[in-house]
């Protein structure tokens, strides 16, 4: 009786991790995706203006995030910079899915098969040429632009929301375009 017990009991562990690993907590609590949102005029080149530098973006410049609607109705994401260290371009494909209505911009992206992270689009003009996107904590932040460069007030801005949603914006790479 007692290792049946234990049994479940792993088997509820497990489970708890398996959620951890493989689940995408979408947003930091109290943030607000945009919305209403339009995937159709979310979709395009967006050139990455500043970022939270990650592994996964080390020395890169001149960064761009291609968004593309797939047949089955997730984005194909293509992400491409240049590695201004080993002088090479590197490019990576994944996936994003809403994570409930294609209307609230909260997404969770893929590039690495079942893992996924948190995509959310926190500020966006009316034009969506500028956004302010965010993971699922302070870690990951990104102003974004369809052209390479970005308004001052419109940079002021974001950067001023983004310090008092609690981000450290000294912390932010400004990525070069050239």
């Amino acid at each position: 009786m007692r290792s049946r017990l234990y049994i479940v009991i792993i088997k509820i562990i497990f489970v708890i991790i398996m959620l951890k690993l493989f689940g995408c907590n979408s947003s930091i609590e109290g943030l607000k995706p945009v919305s209403p949102f339009n995937k159709d005029k979310y979709l395009g080149i967006w050139f990455e203006i500043a970022r939270f530098d990650s592994r996964f973006e080390k020395n890169l410049n001149n960064v761009t995030a291609t968004y593309s609607l797939n047949d089955n109705g997730t984005i194909k994401v293509v992400n491409r910079g240049y590695n201004y260290i080993k002088k090479e371009w590197e490019e990576v494909t994944g996936k994003a899915k809403f994570v409930d209505s294609d209307t609230i911009a909260m997404l969770k992206v893929s590039f690495f098969g079942p893992f996924y992270g948190a995509y959310n689009v926190i500020e966006l003009d009316k034009e969506y040429k500028y956004a302010l996107v965010c993971g699922n904590n302070f870690k990951y932040l990104w102003i974004l632009s369809k052209e390479k460069e970005i308004p001052e007030e419109i940079k002021n801005k974001y950067l001023n929301s983004a310090q008092k949603l609690g981000f450290n914006i000294n912390d932010l790479v400004w990525v070069e375009h050239n």
